[in-house]
């Protein structure tokens, strides 16, 4: 195991409890991360329960594989969640009749690993890639973006109220030069925003809101969430972990959607039964034990939908 992997397993039984796993059938955890979730589900499945886990984080899955190599109903795919219909097609799986465990974001290992540069209190290289094989950094959005399209991610991804100066100061910096390492860019952020008391970083948004167009985050879940549900069998289950309000925005007006009795608003609905049924209409948060362990658990929300149709 590596010695310098930390992972904290945020609702580890909250959210694999909601999973009702069951010897012999099939599970997904997308997510693997440092792999807590998935070692809960194998053991509760095993000996004939299968996992199938995902990742694109090297790291995560070199350190997930030695935690889990006793479980040889595991099967780990280097890829990204996203592919989750193409990779069980290659692995002769055509319908998930367990569950599905979906943690969102990034994990403490790579907010906190410094040359990965998703943190702005270590000075490391532009980087913020969840996958080290993708050609596409967060050097690239910071020094090639349009002022415009710089504006538009840091208000929609990073919900940023001073995005329009802050963009404009990045354009203005990078015309003389490239921008590129974290202290570099967060020290043009501080500049650019003006100085008011909070208790959150000037750049906390900006950041945010750069990792997730890095890693098309917001975009993947929907895509993820829609395959998903095409994939689980009528009983099956979906647990999702989100750890911002933009994710949790779209898995609830997700699971909102495709729980409805009418999705048309006609005179006569001519919809078709909804393929889901919500198990917690509010969000379960965490304890506030954990939260006294991990603090950045505090954000956290579980939302679980059961397969109908």
């Amino acid at each position: 195991m590596t010695d310098d992997f930390k992972h904290y397993t945020v609702m580890l039984h909250e959210a694999v409890d909601a999973l009702e796993c069951e010897n012999g059938k099939i599970y997904v955890d997308c997510t693997l991360g440092g792999g807590g979730h998935s070692e809960l589900i194998l053991k509760r499945i095993s000996p004939d329960g299968r996992l199938v886990a995902f990742d694109i984080d090297e790291e995560a899955i070199k350190h997930a594989g030695e935690r889990l190599k006793c479980y040889p109903n595991l099967t780990i795919v280097k890829s990204s969640y996203t592919n989750i219909k193409l990779e069980l097609k290659k692995l002769g799986i055509e319908r998930i009749t367990g569950g599905v465990i979906l943690d969102l974001g990034a994990s403490y290992h790579q907010l906190t690993k410094q040359e990965r540069g998703f943190s702005f209190s270590k000075d490391a290289p532009l980087d913020m890639r969840f996958d080290m094989d993708s050609d596409f950094s967060a050097y690239d959005v910071i020094n090639k973006y349009s002022e415009q399209d710089l504006v538009r991610i840091f208000s929609e991804y990073g919900e940023e109220r001073f995005s329009k100066r802050i963009a404009k100061k990045i354009v203005e910096t990078r015309r003389a030069e490239p921008i590129r390492t974290t202290k570099e860019l967060a020290d043009i952020i501080i500049k650019a925003a003006p100085h008011i008391k909070s208790n959150i970083h000037p750049a906390t948004r900006v950041f945010q809101a750069v990792r997730i167009e890095v890693n098309n985050e917001l975009k993947n879940v929907k895509i993820v969430l829609n395959d998903i549900l095409d994939l689980l069998d009528v009983g099956g289950i979906i647990s999702v972990i989100s750890f911002h309000s933009l994710e949790d925005r779209i898995v609830k007006q997700i699971f909102k959607y495709e729980s409805a009795k009418c999705r048309c608003n006609d005179m006569i609905c001519k919809c078709t039964p909804p393929r889901i049924e919500l198990v917690n209409k509010k969000p379960i948060t965490a304890s506030d034990e954990e939260i006294k362990e991990n603090p950045p658990s505090r954000s956290a929300k579980l939302r679980i939908a059961r397969k109908v149709l």
